[in-house]
């Protein structure tokens, strides 16, 4: 796979088309998502907002290929997700993705920077590259002075830094976080957001969030809002 992917001249860092998702409860049928159509520009920032229990990860895992739609399909720069393979799904997100979960998910027998490393080092980077891009993206969370404690070590805002400085270390096209916040206060939440949002500016990266915080999503470029199964954009 090329790294200037077809849909990269348009403008679409992450495009879903008419995605239906249904589970079943014994013999009951439940639809969860409705011809959901979305549209994320390079670089720039959307978040959608919706009730507990509305589908929002649902979805969220769709638009990262960790989920498959009963209908519809998801494009990464133009690259149909579901057209490829297991194997190539997973090379996708990991060149191309970055995740964010509500749950820092950073191991507890590493430290901050080896979590932030291994990314690099799973897709096959020398060990020096990846601790080096580690080590950048820790000092520019503002854990440069934490880099070798472990996660039961830190803060829960620092394990969220982490994280996200986890997601951000392959320099990918997209972000996706599920509630990346949820777990903080509400000034470190606060301080969270806006770390994304400023390296979501300077490192050009698209970002896409799910919440059920409706004061940050107004922070991002774009919002919409899942609703019995349907997405709307919140003018």
């Amino acid at each position: 796979m090329s790294d200037q992917l077809p849909g990269q001249s348009q403008g679409l860092a992450l495009e879903a088309r008419n995605i239906k998702k249904s589970f079943w409860q014994g013999p009951k049928e439940v639809r969860v998502l409705h011809d959901v159509n979305l549209e994320l520009r390079v670089g720039k920032s959307l978040a959608i907002v919706g009730a507990s229990g509305a589908g929002k990860s649902t979805l969220l895992h769709i638009l990262g290929g960790l989920d498959k739609p009963d209908e519809g399909e998801v494009l990464i720069e133009g690259a149909s997700m579901w057209a490829l393979s297991e194997a190539e799904r997973g090379l996708v997100r990991n060149k191309t993705m970055g995740f964010v979960y509500q749950f820092h998910h950073l191991l507890g027998e590493f430290t901050a920077l080896e979590n932030v490393a291994m990314p690099l080092l799973i897709r096959g980077e020398k060990t020096a590259d990846a601790v080096s891009a580690a080590e950048h993206l820790l000092g520019r969370v503002g854990l440069a002075e934490r880099i070798n404690h472990k996660p039961g070590e830190l803060s829960g805002g620092e394990r969220q830094r982490a994280a996200v400085a986890r997601a951000l270390v392959g320099n990918p096209r997209v972000v996706l976080g599920d509630e990346p916040t949820g777990n903080l206060d509400e000034r470190t939440a606060d301080q969270v957001y806006g770390m994304l949002l400023e390296l979501n500016q300077e490192l050009k990266t698209s970002l896409l969030l799910v919440t059920h915080n409706t004061r940050l999503a107004a922070r991002m470029d774009q919002q919409f809002e899942l609703r019995m199964g349907c997405l709307q954009e919140i003018n």
